[in-house]
């Protein structure tokens, strides 16, 4: 690929960018799209609407950049977890390697590429990228030591840094731990396979199992019930009280107030009429008229959450086997309460290992079926071979800009398109799979998305470019690094231009969240609907932490192949900072973590991204017939392996198991305190399948932790006079702390909730 063509990508995604960044620094001013620029902080009521009318709304400005700089990380964590800390520090960690790796590639490999064999160099724009990459050198070339050096070096930078990152985020592991000490999950241990008997119930069961084996911790269990009736209504009653705010109120309808058929409140109605028999009709339903098929105890799953005394009770309980059939009380520390997937604890345990194979199954034909959009991508790059396919394409090639376009952009950005179906299927696959908490959903679509993209953006990428042209594939394992050393200088042009499209522009459509500023207008504009009603959405770490470790594997494996790529990747890294600090802090609610369990993920594919690079320099330097540099590099792969393995020793288990001694230590502060009995008492009501108001005013209040980026004293912006030029007035447009009860606040329709239910929706709710 021609540097002609990777500027022309460059060009129209950083016009891109440019664009988007500008018209998100105006549309977050404005009034209408709060909900869609700051959810979290309006789900959070630590803002209210002011609305001043001066042109600075109207101009692009930095100031979110500089907010987004400013957070620490002690602010970050109390306002949206640890999980977000995380994720943060693995883009940091990203920043510091490879700024030490672009400073010592483009500084000492990067010349001794371009000056690798005696030639006449064009200008920079005609060049061919294939001139700074080390298939510039000549063979016996003695310049190869310093790619050699420039390897041990970015080997072990990044080892370092990793465990210095690893060791800290362990200890931040531990604090969390330590930090949710009145969490129910850790007195909890979530029990399935319960065996059926026809003389008794489940709940009978298991209150016989526990008293006879586990009689000095077992405190008490809350059983799983089938979805029934009552959780479709109130489902439905509170889809149907959003609706009916959402319809515009017609001009010749006057307000009244009406009872509320549930909880007997007043109720403003604008648009629809009440019957006058209607709250009667309803009232005078029997109990009788809404038939229950089925009984309590049928009602039963074999699944329940058993509560213990101690912490260190229901570690013991969760990680022994509590009968001679490993098919049979199978246990697992209970999820958080709001982290729980209600819908796979109706899963019946013996089918979770079919349902894994089937998914895995599914997973992989998939990454077969995707060969065919990748190969068409990779014939885009190769327009040579593809003119003298078809030669009716010729006359349209010729064309110097369409050329540039189509090889230098339009791959990548097909790519894209594909890849935008893979994040659902795959979250699809990790439900299929059992998963018991959200979390874990999350966590192994995460790893599903990691696989397929480093498969179909790195290997796929190099087997059908050389097989378009007409190189020779794998042909045993021993040719594996040297076919590797062919293939990757060739692709380095496309993989810079997926850094431009993939990286850049997918980060500032990130900061426009263009979806949902579409679904805003549309509500606003063709629904009419003037309210301030807003879904708030969840960090999709899912489909970002895969994004973040492909361009790991491209900065690592290109660093002293096709150094040119160092820079992009580092502005990329830069921007993605700053662009997911400001979307964590301001749109995305912490709703569910896991504790940092991303990590060991991350960790994992670094070290295999430098293992692939070792190897495919290995190849290259057999290629060149540089004996002494591939002796050295041997070793460094098996230091290499060292290192990961003592990190998966000394820090992994953190990550997989509570440690023991930790636990007791904080039961033994809680008994000393007091707080023991207090704790016992909130366990009987935590894991209910149809969460009460009160459950849910407090689980809202917890996904939105008091920081002092939400609830901090901040001056009237009523008093300050944009004209006058004042910073503090345009930095304070939009939002104030909320001490007037202007509050946004995502509430539920309150006949949905059982604490509004009558006496007789009580009974039914009871019954089922």
């Amino acid at each position: 690929m021609e540097i002609s063509a990777l500027l022309t990508s460059a060009g129209i995604n950083i016009s891109i960018c440019i664009v988007l960044l500008s018209l998100y620094s105006i549309l977050r001013k404005q009034p209408s799209n709060y909900c869609v620029y700051f959810g979290r902080r309006l789900v959070c009521g630590g803002a209210r609407r002011y609305d001043p009318f001066w042109y600075e709304r109207f101009v692009p400005s930095p100031s979110w950049l500089v907010k987004a700089w400013e957070t620490s990380e002690d602010e970050l964590l109390a306002a949206a977890g640890l999980d977000a800390v995380v994720f943060l520090r693995m883009v940091l960690f990203s920043i510091r390697t490879f700024f030490i790796v672009a400073v010592v590639c483009i500084v000492f490999v990067l010349p001794v590429n371009y000056y690798g064999q005696p030639m006449v160099h064009k200008e920079i724009h005609l060049e061919s990228s294939e001139v700074f990459t080390i298939e510039n050198l000549k063979e016996g070339s003695k310049w190869l030591w310093v790619h050699c050096l420039a390897l041990y070096i970015i080997t072990s930078a990044a080892c370092l840094l990793l465990y210095f990152e690893y060791r800290t985020i362990a200890k931040m592991r531990l604090g969390h731990i330590t930090g949710s000490a009145s969490k129910p999950s850790q007195f909890t241990v979530l029990i399935r396979a319960i065996p059926w008997s026809p003389e008794q119930s489940y709940s009978d069961t298991l209150t016989k199992f526990f008293t006879n084996y586990y009689s000095s911790s077992y405190v008490s269990h809350q059983m799983v019930y089938h979805n029934g009736i009552i959780q479709r209504l109130l489902r439905d009653a509170e889809r149907m009280c959003l609706s009916l705010k959402h319809v515009a109120p017609e001009i010749n309808c006057k307000p009244t107030l009406r009872p509320c058929t549930f909880c007997g409140g007043p109720t403003a109605t604008n648009s629809f009429h009440i019957l006058s028999n209607e709250g009667d009709s309803v009232k005078g339903m029997e109990l009788g008229e809404l038939t229950m098929t089925t009984t309590t105890a049928e009602q039963e799953r074999p699944a329940a959450f058993v509560f213990f005394k101690t912490r260190y009770d229901a570690l013991v309980a969760s990680e022994v086997l509590l009968s001679s059939n490993p098919m049979l009380w199978v246990t697992d520390l209970a999820p958080e309460p709001h982290d729980v997937y209600w819908k796979n604890l109706n899963i019946p345990y013996r089918q979770l290992w079919i349902r894994k194979i089937a998914t895995l199954v599914g997973a992989v034909a998939f990454m077969f079926v995707f060969l065919i959009p990748v190969t068409f991508i990779q014939g885009l790059t190769q327009l040579q071979q593809l003119s003298h396919a078809f030669p009716f394409l010729r006359g349209v090639l010729q064309k110097k800009f369409i050329n540039q376009v189509i090889t230098g952009y339009l791959p990548s950005v097909i790519l894209i398109l594909f890849f935008y179906a893979v994040p659902p299927l795959m979250m699809y696959f990790s439900a299929l799979e059992g998963c018991i908490s959200r979390s874990i959903r999350k966590k192994s679509a995460c790893i599903k998305v990691l696989y397929f993209t480093i498969w179909n953006v790195f290997f796929v990428n190099i087997l059908s470019g050389s097989v378009i042209r007409q190189l020779n594939v794998f042909s045993s394992v021993r040719d594996i690094p040297a076919q590797l050393a062919r293939a990757v200088p060739t692709q380095a042009g496309f993989f810079m231009t997926y850094c431009f499209t993939s990286g850049w522009a997918s980060l500032a459509c990130e900061l426009m969240q263009p979806m949902a500023l579409i679904w805003n207008m549309v509500a606003k504009v063709v629904s009419k609907n003037d309210d301030d009603s807003y879904e708030t959405l969840r960090f999709p770490y899912h489909t970002e932490i895969p994004r973040v470790l492909l361009f790991g594997l491209l900065g690592f494996t290109n660093s002293v192949i096709a150094p040119l790529i160092l820079p992009f990747l580092l502005i990329y890294f830069f921007l993605a900072y700053l662009i997911y600090k400001n979307q964590i802090l301001n749109v995305y609610i912490t709703k569910y973590e896991s504790g940092g369990q991303y990590w060991p993920i991350f960790h994992n594919t670094t070290i295999f991204s430098l293992i692939l690079t070792q190897i495919i320099a290995l190849g290259f330097f057999g290629l060149k017939l540089s004996t002494v540099a591939s002796g050295f590099t041997i070793p460094l792969i098996l230091l290499t392996l060292l290192f990961s393995e003592y990190c998966r020793q000394r820090f992994a288990p953190i990550f997989h198991k509570h440690p023991a001694q930790v636990l007791i230590d904080m039961d033994r502060a809680d008994e000393i305190s007091g707080k023991m009995e207090e704790l016992h008492k909130k366990l009987h009501n935590v894991y209910s399948q149809i969460p009460l108001h009160s459950q849910k005013s407090s689980t809202s209040k917890a996904e939105c932790s008091t920081t002092p980026l939400v609830n901090q004293e901040l001056p009237d912006p009523k008093k300050l006079k944009p004209e006058e030029g004042d910073a503090i007035a345009k930095e304070l447009w939009g939002f104030q702390g909320s001490d007037a009860g202007h509050e946004h606040d995502a509430k539920p329709c309150p006949s949905a909730s059982p604490d509004h239910l009558s006496p007789k929706m009580i009974e039914l709710h009871k019954r089922n």
